[in-house]
């Protein structure tokens, strides 16, 4: 496993449930196109599974 990972919102959460809205507002993206990088950990990890149709996941 890397040490990071960068996360990219590649699709918007106009059209999403409010579970997965939440989620992505959890991993600290607020706007399309934007990347934040976080941790490689079992949470983050999760919350990236129950989005993963929404973001793009590169490892540092």
């Amino acid at each position: 496993m890397a040490d990071k990972l960068k996360i990219t919102l590649v699709k918007s959460t106009i059209g999403a449930i409010p579970k997965h809205k939440k989620t992505i507002e959890a991993l600290g993206l607020k706007k399309m196109h934007k990347t934040v990088e976080m941790p490689d950990n079992a949470s983050v990890r999760g919350m990236i599974h129950q989005v993963q149709h929404l973001v793009k996941v590169e490892e540092i």
